[in-house]
């Protein structure tokens, strides 16, 4: 094939440097609460200004690749996802953490965002033009039913009660909608002038997921003993591959739902973990597991993840529509060095995209081995005295609060947050479908406020929602899945009483 010749100048002596930097990097990034993928790549961009087109876009496609991953690192040993989605991850991840399989839990987690990675990256090479205009056919209607997927799983991600899952969801919506309205800019529930540019992301899913477990771990006092900390088994390499073959209904089913979700301009990966782990729960035998470190949670999760990364950047390259935030990022580094992505983009600059490309199946890779060379390092994370690491987590969690938009209005509400999210989940409430409908509220509402105002110039609201091939097979999938998740639902409970 004629993309093989431009494997070359990724083993030039530079550019493979910069591939090797910016994985490692990334591993490191990725593994930081707060550095998202789309920071991380934003930090780098300065970086490349003087360097070469196909050497800058090497660095930034690597970071992206490797920080993706790495965010699993401290989601399955903290319970802190490194970025929006590793969310599903922590679910499963670290309670097999605190069962001393932290080890194993990190090498499943590498070798699915490997499965995974490789698979997205692979459809960019060979299924760009196809994919490209397909996802162009997505749009604010589309992109809702999207969104309400994702909701539908809110109510079943609490980890036990689903009455206090949906509750959870529904605080998450709610704060999605405090600020400045995007469409129409008008104020909804401005309490407090911090509140005034609404509620970031990455600082709320910091204040949801770590000052929970910091105000936890300081509880004990400096009162630890050997019983307090956590132990790390060993687990063979072969080992985990051997699971990873026997899980293929996971590492299938995380792929595809990664694999599609990329391509979908403006959803990116933040749920393509959680709407993956749901589905693969619901299909699973062993669906009762979920939630108390079951590893198909992990491999559905990171296969997901890592899976969108390559059609996430198909509508990037060809119609200059970023796939994800990270895409968006992207795309300034490419005009920096005159590159404008649009339908001849492998026409003019096939010497720079085939390299970029190439480089990140190659990436895939390189993350995966320096990954699992650091799982039985990082693992050890877990013997930390509680006292010590929340004294650690505490400062990352202020360091990466404050570093999104260098303001301390950020770290008030992480704050305000996680103290409010401690009580909460004393009740038995999850952050998870809290933090699920805190992204899913902007799609939903923003979807919905534009696809309305569009059906208002046509036929009408119904018909641009409900019908189209796309809306229906959607409709169709969220249908579903409320129907398959209560039929589940009402199978356990009755299996239950007869026990």
């Amino acid at each position: 094939m004629e993309f093989l010749a431009w494997f070359g100048p990724v083993f030039e002596p530079v550019a493979f440097l910069l591939l090797l930097g910016g994985t490692i990097g990334g591993l490191i990034l990725g593994a930081t609460p707060g550095l998202s993928p789309t920071m991380a790549v934003a930090l780098l961009i300065p970086f490349t200004f003087h360097l070469q087109p196909v050497q800058g876009l090497i660095l930034l496609g690597s970071a992206y690749t490797s920080t993706v991953a790495g965010g699993a690192v401290s989601a399955i040993l903290l319970k802190i996802p490194g970025a929006p989605a590793n969310i599903a991850t922590t679910l499963d991840g670290h309670t097999m953490a605190k069962a001393g399989q932290g080890k194993r839990a990190l090498q499943l987690s590498f070798l699915a965002s490997l499965f995974g990675g490789v698979f997205g990256v692979l459809l960019l090479i060979f299924l760009t033009p196809v994919l490209a205009s397909w996802a162009l056919k997505f749009g604010p209607s589309e992109s809702f039913w999207i969104a309400i997927l994702g909701v539908t799983i809110i109510g079943t991600l609490g980890g036990g009660s689903v009455i206090k899952g949906l509750l959870a969801g529904c605080i998450g919506l709610w704060l999605s909608t405090i600020g400045f309205d995007d469409i129409l800019g008008t104020q909804r529930f401005i309490f407090h002038s911090s509140l005034g540019g609404g509620i970031n992301i990455i600082a709320a899913l910091i204040g949801l997921f770590a000052i929970p477990q910091v105000i936890s771990m300081f509880a004990k006092g400096r009162s630890t003993t050997s019983m307090d900390v956590i132990d790390v088994r060993p687990h063979p390499i072969k080992e985990a591959i051997r699971e990873l073959g026997q899980s293929r209904l996971a590492l299938t089913i995380g792929t595809a739902v990664g694999s599609i979700i990329g391509l979908i301009p403006g959803v990116g990966g933040q749920i393509a973990g959680l709407v993956a782990y749901d589905q693969t729960r619901n299909f699973s035998k062993d669906r009762a597991k979920f939630g108390s470190g079951h590893p198909e949670g992990i491999i559905a999760a990171e296969s997901a993840n890592n899976a969108m990364v390559g059609p996430s950047l198909v509508p990037l390259l060809t119609l200059s529509i970023p796939g994800s935030p990270t895409a968006a990022v992207l795309l300034g580094g490419l005009i920096i060095h005159g590159i404008f992505p649009g339908p001849n983009i492998f026409l003019y600059h096939s010497n720079v995209v085939w390299p970029f490309i190439n480089s990140m199946l190659i990436g895939q890779f390189l993350m995966c081995i320096f990954g699992l060379l650091i799982a039985g390092y990082a693992a050890r994370i877990a013997r930390v005295p509680p006292y010590a690491m929340a004294a650690v987590v505490l400062a990352l969690a202020v360091f990466g609060s404050y570093s999104v938009q260098n303001s301390m209005n950020d770290v008030y509400v992480m704050f305000v947050l996680g103290v409010a999210m401690y009580f909460l989940e004393r009740y038995g409430y999850s952050a998870a479908p809290l933090v699920l409908g805190l992204i899913l509220g902007p799609i939903a509402e923003g979807s919905f406020v534009e696809g309305a105002m569009i059906a208002n110039a046509q036929n009408g609201i119904f018909q641009y929602f409900f019908t189209g091939g796309l809306n229906l097979v959607l409709i169709a999938i969220v249908v579903a899945s409320i129907g398959y998740s209560v039929w589940l639902e009402l199978r356990m409970k009755r299996h239950e009483a007869k026990v």
